[in-house]
């Protein structure tokens, strides 16, 4: 039986039944692998040069840099060009780039302004590459199991980061700093070389080319933009993700404030709850791959739930109470993001996915760049426990307030009396929304 025909199913692994996928599944993995390798390497050789753990922060802010600036262009260049034949460039160049920084090193001729350029570079070409990426994983696929593909990359990313790291120690410990970089751009060229074959299933949405309707002149940045911000549903996911990414999800600070000051842990006992966080991770990106027809109502609740469970665990009075509430968060964030990552990617039009995508990616920078800043404003302003439960309250509210508004705006149906010959509760006709 083709994997077409198969019973409707809520699976997590059910987007593994179509072999594109699964190749599509394994080449996401070794790219993942081969981008950590590089990122846990790159920091080790800005410290290497520089010495200046600042100097670390700014190759990285360098290399996020271009997403905030020219994301949307890169969304409309994937909307314009062919997805398959993009995302197989991209992959190629990003794979230039990486032995190119592998060359350097190894003929010890790398400096920071050589290894800041090819930074910005590498910015610039994710740019394209990222939405052209997530979107190709979603063409192979029908749309019921589009959030199935996304909680498999959810776990591919994870998996890749783990082995990634390790591979990170073993090629710099064995075989030199220049080794990752190689590593890296083989894993570029096997992605590359696994684009040509893919092939969409039956059901799944629009594919390798673009409609004749968005050839024209009219596919511009500012329709993606237009599009977004008319799209309500798309505002109140960002708002939803907005005020959760910089209020909350970084736990990586107040946890790590909250478990070294008031609950007095130490190193080890932040890498317990630092584990605990990438296993709920993973058991959320399993539920949130059960996922059918997410929704903005389900992100919003889910983060809702996340807020409150946050202040919970800034109120912790011991490590044990922490650990046990970590889970759940994790988790339900997890689920989160895989549900809202899923109504992003499939609400747009397919001609205007790109364009969406790379407005998204701008907007998530801004979020990435200045949230933890104005957590650590709000932490030294009212302390680790302080910034949890303000920022979960504030995230609750904001969430719940929102749903109060939007209830208040929709029109009530207007029901006709009943006549002779009338349908038991009819509704009156009504403009189209």
């Amino acid at each position: 039986m083709p994997a077409s025909a198969l019973p409707a199913s809520r699976s997590p692994w059910r987007s593994l039944r179509y072999r594109s996928m699964r190749w599509w599944s394994v080449a996401n993995f070794v790219s993942n692998a081969g981008t950590w390798m590089q990122l846990t390497v790159q920091n080790l050789l800005v410290l290497q040069i520089t010495g200046s753990a600042a100097a670390t922060g700014l190759s990285m802010s360098v290399q996020a840099a271009p997403a905030l600036l020219i994301s949307v262009l890169g969304g409309a260049a994937v909307d314009r060009w062919p997805r398959k034949l993009t995302a197989a460039v991209s992959q190629a160049v990003l794979g230039a780039i990486a032995f190119t920084t592998a060359v350097l090193v190894a003929l010890d001729l790398i400096d920071m302004t050589s290894l800041m350029v090819l930074a910005a570079l590498t910015g610039v070409v994710a740019t394209v590459d990222n939405p052209a990426c997530a979107l190709l994983g979603n063409d192979l696929v029908p749309a019921e199991d589009v959030p199935s593909a996304i909680g498999v990359g959810a776990l591919v990313h994870q998996a890749g980061r783990l082995v990634g790291a390790a591979l990170a120690g073993v090629a710099v410990g064995f075989l030199g700093t220049s080794a990752a970089y190689f590593g890296n751009g083989l894993s570029f060229l096997f992605v590359a070389s696994v684009i040509p074959f893919l092939r969409p299933a039956a059901g799944a949405g629009r594919q390798d080319a673009p409609a004749a309707e968005d050839t024209g002149p009219d596919l511009t940045v500012r329709e993606g933009l237009a599009y977004f911000v008319r799209r309500p549903r798309l505002v109140a996911l960002a708002g939803v993700t907005g005020i959760s990414s910089v209020f909350g999800r970084n736990y990586g600070l107040t946890l790590a404030v909250l478990v070294t000051g008031p609950l007095a842990g130490g190193a080890g006992s932040f890498g317990t709850v630092s584990t605990v966080l990438a296993v709920g991770g993973i058991l959320g990106a399993v539920l949130g791959a059960r996922l059918r027809r997410p929704s903005v109502r389900l992100v919003g609740a889910l983060a809702a739930a996340g807020a409150l469970l946050q202040v919970v665990a800034g109120l912790s009075p011991s490590l044990a109470v922490l650990i046990a509430l970590v889970l759940p968060m994790a988790v339900v964030e997890s689920v989160s993001d895989t549900a809202g990552t899923a109504v992003l990617q499939t609400d747009p039009p397919p001609h205007l996915r790109g364009r969406v995508l790379g407005v998204w990616g701008s907007i998530g920078t801004v979020w990435g760049l200045g949230g933890p800043p104005a957590l650590g404003l709000l932490m030294e302003l009212a302390g680790p426990r302080g910034a949890l439960v303000t920022g979960g309250l504030l995230i609750a509210g904001a969430i719940g307030t929102g749903s109060l508004l939007r209830r208040r705006r929709a029109p009530a149906p207007v029901v006709l009396r009943k006549g002779e010959h009338d349908a038991p509760g009819r509704r009156a006709l009504s403009p189209a929304a």
